[in-house]
């Protein structure tokens, strides 16, 4: 696939798949493989794979409304593509009931979409008002039920560990001040809370911006999800097959770049430790990319979502998975 087939939106498919020319370089499908889009979201990496060659493509996504746009899309290509619905951290176990018991390349896109971003009623975004909800799944408790009920203590620290926050305390004492007077319900609730004791930064990003992507993460588990998903790979995928990441900040792209590295080290340098140091587990992948990838100005230009994206790929290797990953 050339550069000029690639499209970053349509009008009738107002989605723009990140890093997507990267994506296929590196996830590399050809004629009878067997892929999985692990998040599956609006389909812009499953249409362009299935697009790119005759191959199989199983999608995962917890979301409902992602759910249903993948059935509608099976129809599309006459028995090519398979929706499962569940967790991508579940693959593991997903994908051999479905069918398959390995692959030959996995991709992952981690965080929310620019879909579930759009929809005000799903509570992920501050930009338009809407219930504080976040679940990407729509079952369990809702980012609401976490600041309504959790102790100050609680709140800070999921704020400052998934958000960065330096401010989370001043926050998590607001977020107390505020619930006592009224529940949150809200996502300007919210937003008011954190603006109130977080300075607007130099760059203009929102204060509430990093309140509000540490809620989303806890209430989806979305860095065990990655971790589950990564270590799932280890045994799914086929010697040869490819495992490409994209991520958006710095907690995911860090679990990324710590799994990829321990699992495709040096098999040399790896059995050089000092005496009582515990054995190191043969390297299971090779590296594909030496340092993260990142998007091209003319992506940048066209879609300002794929500044912070980083792509980071691995392919399988022969060795037996470590005992620490394969299916949950």
């Amino acid at each position: 696939m050339s550069d000029k087939d690639i499209s970053f939106a349509t009008e009738d498919r107002p989605h723009k798949p990140v890093l997507l020319r990267e994506v296929l370089e590196a996830l590399a499908p050809q004629d009878g493989e067997i892929m999985v889009d692990g998040t599956f979201g609006a389909g812009g990496y499953s249409r362009a794979i299935l697009d790119s060659a005759k191959c199989e493509l199983y999608g995962i996504d917890r979301d409902p409304s992602a759910v249903a746009t993948g059935q509608k899309l099976e129809a599309e290509y006459d028995g090519r593509f398979h929706m499962v619905e569940g967790c991508f951290g579940d693959m593991g176990r997903l994908i051999p009931a479905a069918g398959p018991d390995q692959v030959d390349g996995i991709v992952l896109d981690i965080g929310v979409s620019s879909m579930q971003l759009d929809q005000a009623d799903r509570g992920f975004s501050f930009r338009e008002d809407g219930p504080l909800d976040m679940r990407m799944s729509m079952s369990g408790p809702t980012a609401a039920d976490f600041v309504n009920t959790a102790e100050e203590e609680d709140i800070a620290n999921v704020i400052y560990r998934y958000g960065e926050e330096r401010a989370s305390r001043k926050v998590a004492r607001k977020i107390i001040e505020m619930r006592a007077e009224e529940p949150f319900t809200t996502t300007s609730q919210l937003a008011r809370a954190v603006r109130s004791v977080v300075r607007k930064s130099k760059d203009g990003i929102d204060p509430a911006t990093r309140t509000f992507q540490a809620l989303r993460i806890y209430v989806n588990d979305e860095l065990g999800e990655l971790e589950r998903a990564m270590d799932a790979a280890e045994t799914l995928l086929k010697p040869g097959g490819r495992l490409v990441v994209v991520t958006f900040h710095s907690l995911e792209d860090r679990l990324v770049k710590t799994f990829m590295k321990a699992r495709s080290g040096d098999p040399k340098k790896m059995s050089r430790r000092l005496p009582g140091e515990p054995e190191v587990a043969t390297p299971t992948f090779t590296t594909l990319t030496r340092k993260a990838v990142t998007g091209q100005k003319d992506e940048i230009r066209a879609n300002p979502r794929a500044r912070s994206a980083k792509l980071r790929a691995v392919a399988r290797n022969d060795q037996p998975a470590n005992k620490q990953g394969g299916r949950a």
